[in-house]
C-alpha cells in the first residue's frame, strides 16, 4: 500500500509536516465518525424578500459548501498548538476540495455542513503548488450534492461569487466579478509560484480559503486561496483543480512539469538592452544544474543596469512552446499547467544571439516543497 495514505480512515502528524506527516503502515478503517446537528440557516421564518440571482445560486449551492475545522496547528514561531479554519466544498461523493495551506500544519479536521452536521475526515492528498487539497470524509447529508467544475475558461468581466466562512461566520457569500485570469501568483513563503490563478473582486477574507468561486450557474470556475486586500482576491483555477484534483484522489499527489529555469519576462528594458526589436516572450535567467533546461537552454551571463533596476543580458528569449505564444511569465506557467506533464517533450522556439532557433526539451517534475 501507498506510504502516503496508508490509513484512509485516520490524521497522523509528525513535526513539521503537517496533516501528511509520516504516515506508515495499515490499519482496520475505523467506524463512522459524525454527529447530526442543527441549523438555524434551517429555520422557515416566512415573511422572505424577493432577493436576487445571486439568491438563487446561493440557495442550489451553500448545502454542498462546508466549514473546515482544524486541530493542533503548530504556530511555526512559538510551537504552540491551536485551531485554524476555513472552508470547502463536496467534489463529488466522498471527497472535499480545501487549501493546502488549510490544512498542512494541522494534526486533524472536521467538516461542518451548513445543516449542522459534523463530519470526520481523512487526508487523500495534498499538493502545495498549487495550494489544493482533498479530505475524505465519513459522513455527507442526503441533501448534499457535489458541485460542479466548469468547463468554459473565465473570461475578465464574468459575474461571480465567493461562498464560504470568512471570519468563521458559516454560509457568507459575496458578490463582484472576474477582474483578471492566468495570473501568476508568487508568495514570499514559497519557492514557486501558483499558476493559472483568477483574480476577482468578490470580497474574500481569511476563513473564504478553499472554498468555491461559483459562476451565474452555480458552477465552480475557480477556488479561493488568497486575499491581498484592495478588493483584489484569487482563486485557483478549475481547469487546474480537475487535473490536480483527481491524481490527490487516486494517489495522494500531483507531479508539476517542471523546466529548472529562472525567467523574466522580456519589458521593454529588457528588450532595448538586448537589442530585441519587440518587447515580448521570457528571457531565461538561470538554468538549474542537472534540471531539464540544462544543457539545452542558456541563461543571460550578465547583468546591466538601467533606471535602477538590474536587467538580464545574453539569455535565451523563449518566444513559443509547441507552437503556442509565450509573450510572457504567466502564459509559460499556463501552459505548463494545463497542457503538460513531467516526461513530455516539449517544442521550444527562441531568440539565442539574435538568431530564432528550435530546441527539444523533456520537462521534470517539480521538486517537493
Amino acid at each position: 500500500m501507498n506510504d502516503f495514505r496508508p490509513d484512509r480512515r485516520s490524521f497522523l502528524a509528525a513535526a513539521g509536516a503537517g496533516l501528511v506527516g509520516a504516515i506508515a503502515g495499515c490499519a482496520e478503517p475505523r467506524a463512522d465518525q459524525s454527529i447530526k446537528g442543527d441549523s438555524s440557516a434551517t429555520i422557515d421564518r416566512g415573511d422572505l424578500a424577493d432577493g436576487s440571482a445571486f439568491t438563487d445560486i446561493y440557495d442550489a449551492v451553500i448545502d454542498s459548501v462546508t466549514q473546515v475545522r482544524v486541530f493542533g496547528v503548530t504556530n511555526p514561531n512559538t510551537g504552540a498548538k491551536g485551531r485554524g479554519q476555513g472552508s470547502g466544498f463536496l467534489y463529488d461523493d466522498r471527497h472535499v476540495v480545501t487549501n493546502d495551506h488549510v490544512i498542512a500544519n494541522g494534526e486533524a479536521a472536521d467538516l461542518q455542513y451548513t445543516n449542522g452536521d459534523w463530519t470526520s475526515t481523512t487526508l487523500a492528498g495534498r499538493d502545495a503548488h498549487s495550494d489544493l487539497a482533498v479530505l475524505e470524509v465519513d459522513h455527507v447529508p442526503e441533501t448534499v450534492a457535489p458541485l460542479s467544475m466548469a468547463d468554459q475558461r473565465p473570461v475578465v468581466g464574468q459575474q461571480v461569487a465567493a461562498i464560504g466562512n470568512p471570519y468563521g461566520l458559516s454560509g457568507s457569500m459575496s458578490a463582484g466579478i472576474v477582474s483578471g485570469v492566468n495570473r501568476t501568483l508568487t508568495l514570499p513563503e514559497r519557492r514557486f509560484s501558483f499558476p493559472n490563478v483568477i483574480q476577482t473582486d468578490a470580497p474574500v477574507n481569511p476563513g473564504n480559503s478553499g472554498g468555491p468561486l461559483v459562476d451565474l450557474d452555480g458552477e465552480v470556475i475557480g477556488v479561493v486561496n488568497a486575499a491581498s486586500g484592495d478588493n483584489i482576491g484569487f482563486a485557483i483555477s478549475a481547469a487546474l483543480t480537475n487535473r490536480v484534483v483527481p491524481a490527490l484522489i487516486e494517489t495522494g499527489e500531483y507531479e508539476h512539469s517542471y523546466m529548472g529555469i529562472g525567467l523574466r519576462t522580456v519589458d521593454r528594458l529588457v528588450a532595448e538592452e538586448n537589442d530585441l526589436s519587440t518587447a515580448a516572450g521570457v528571457m531565461v535567467t538561470a538554468v538549474i544544474d542537472g534540471s531539464a533546461a540544462d544543457g539545452v537552454l542558456r541563461p543571460a551571463t550578465r547583468t546591466a543596469e538601467r533606471r535602477g533596476a538590474q536587467l538580464p543580458v545574453g539569455g535565451d528569449v523563449i518566444r513559443e512552446l509547441d507552437g503556442t505564444p509565450i509573450p510572457d511569465r504567466h502564459a509559460l506557467s499556463t501552459y505548463l499547467a494545463l497542457e503538460t506533464s513531467p516526461g513530455d517533450t516539449i517544442e521550444v522556439r527562441l531568440l539565442r544571439n539574435g538568431r530564432w532557433r528550435t530546441r527539444d526539451l523533456t520537462l521534470g517534475a517539480r521538486p517537493q516543497i
